[in-house]
């Protein structure tokens, strides 16, 4: 019942814009300690609380936020009522956020490219990766690194 609850609560953040001092909201798989780093980010970028919720069953507040399957990865955040699947540039979610593009509910990072927010590694290349806006319609290129 617990994760009903709180299933129900993130997704009513989706329906609802929410003030600036609002918490994030973050699902991530149990333990992942690249989504702690990635959510570090977060915290210190926009200035709000992250709330960390460890869920094993994040397919359905996946799809209930409206990310499509082939574009999961190891957490979803919702800010503001977008939803941002993955390790999603801190850059990218400010220009969503300030340009609020018709049509879209958010961003995805597919899997975990080395170099992405939150899994930078010292000494290490970082992959290019792209960036996929997803909502009404079929999903579009938002940015490449």
């Amino acid at each position: 019942m617990k994760i009903l609850f709180v299933i129900a609560l993130s997704l009513a953040s989706i329906a609802t814009a929410a003030s600036a001092a609002s918490e994030i909201i973050m699902h991530r798989d149990p333990g992942c300690g690249c989504c702690e780093k990635w959510a570090a980010q977060v915290k210190a970028a926009f200035g709000r609380n992250v709330l960390v919720i460890d869920d094993a069953n994040r397919a359905a507040f996946k799809s209930a936020a409206g990310v499509p399957a082939g574009l999961f990865s190891c957490h979803t955040a919702m800010i503001d009522g977008y939803s941002f699947e993955g390790h999603v540039p801190i850059s990218d979610m400010k220009r969503l956020l300030a340009t609020h593009p018709k049509g879209v509910r958010g961003l995805a990072v597919s899997g975990m490219p080395m170099g992405s927010a939150g899994m930078e590694m010292a000494g290490m290349a970082g992959d290019h990766y792209n960036v996929i806006a997803y909502g009404i319609g079929k999903p579009t290129l938002f940015a490449r690194h």
